[in-house]
């Protein structure tokens, strides 16, 4: 199902290319703007850290366990640096390296530009939301209801990295910025390669066709513009998945967004359809469709149209818990709705 042509597949929502991470850091100049923020407690929190019990002092924001990196930094073998003269933290670890611009909070991770939750500056400490911040480290964190005990241990991935490339201009009343992922270090180099030169000609599709609409394109004085970003979503067990986020403003209220995923098997360099990531199961659409169902209803979801099948070729991507099928916006809920997500367990198809 999926689609590269921005003719044919733009559909209107103003939705937030939201993408991986932020850092968590605990360095910070005394000048920074916290003086403004409210005082929050400082509450231990019993954590299980690779099979390690300790308390650790969190935020409790609205019901958002915020946390500083340096009380895990140890714990998980993370390292963080301050460069005081640019007021700039690095963390790295996990073959990551992610930033974070004390300046203005600007972030990055592997050199993408990143949107993301604001911090809590309080004590010369910077917090970040527990999950949001470990989920995007490379770590999986669990929560027991009974105990109150958070779970943090590392996700056992792929071994490669994932570094960003960026292709960006501005004139004549147009901009373009489009964030994509290179992979590196990985053994296999036929596979590196294949998936590299892939994943880049499928961004130059996008931009080709984007650019060719702003340049027809007649609007009023404000900016036209073609933003992109990825998410990794899964990269464990020989398989690569992540998706696009596109962005373009053609004028008008709003601009338009568009979602396309990739899933790779990292044995081949082959990307993986549907079918091939239901484990064989002959029934899987009817199988996802009875999820999906279940989900609709159970979140009380309001459909513009009745939902009741997928295609078999429906564009998904991959994330810890198992198969994500999404609706494109306005394909069944209201502008409000964004982009519904549905995870379908893999326990499901077996």
């Amino acid at each position: 199902m999926k689609t590269n042509n921005w003719k044919t597949t733009l559909l209107t929502l103003t939705l937030a290319i939201g993408v991986l991470v932020s850092p968590g850091v605990s360095i910070l100049s005394a000048d920074h703007a916290e003086a403004a923020s409210p005082k929050y407690k400082i509450a231990q929190q019993s954590f299980n850290i690779k099979g390690s019990k300790q308390n650790i002092g969190t935020i409790n924001k609205n019901g958002t366990t915020y946390i500083a990196l340096r009380n895990l930094n140890t714990a998980l073998g993370l390292s963080t640096n301050f460069n005081n003269s640019t007021q700039m933290i690095q963390v790295k670890g996990k073959n990551r390296v992610m930033e974070i611009n004390l300046k203005n909070n600007a972030m990055q991770l592997n050199g993408q530009l990143l949107t993301g939750p604001d911090p809590i500056v309080q004590d010369s400490t910077t917090y970040l939301p527990l999950r949001y911040l470990l989920e995007h480290l490379g770590y999986d964190v669990t929560y027991q209801k009974g105990t109150k005990l958070i779970g943090i241990e590392a996700i056992q991935e792929n071994e490669l990295k994932i570094q960003s490339e960026v292709i960006g201009a501005d004139g004549d009343g147009k901009s373009l910025l489009v964030y994509y992922p290179v992979i590196s270090g990985y053994s296999n180099n036929a596979v590196q390669k294949k998936i590299n030169t892939f994943v880049k000609k499928e961004i130059d599709k996008q931009i080709t066709a984007a650019t060719k609409l702003m340049n027809q394109s007649e609007t009023d004085d404000r900016q036209l513009s073609f933003d992109g970003r990825y998410t990794v979503s899964y990269n464990e067990k020989g398989k690569l998945s992540l998706y696009m986020d596109y962005y373009i403003y053609l004028g008008g209220a709003h601009g338009d967004p568009i979602r396309v995923p990739y899933t790779f098997d990292l044995a081949t360099g082959a990307e993986i359809t549907l079918q091939d990531a239901v484990q064989g199961s002959a029934d899987y659409v009817s199988i996802i469709n009875k999820n999906i169902k279940t989900q609709i209803k159970n979140r009380q979801l309001s459909l513009q149209v009745p939902f009741e099948t997928i295609e078999p070729d429906r564009n998904f991507f991959l994330n810890r818990s198992g198969i994500v099928i999404y609706f494109e916006p306005y394909e069944y809920t209201s502008f409000a709705d964004g982009m519904p997500q549905f995870v379908i367990p893999f326990s499901a198809f077996k």
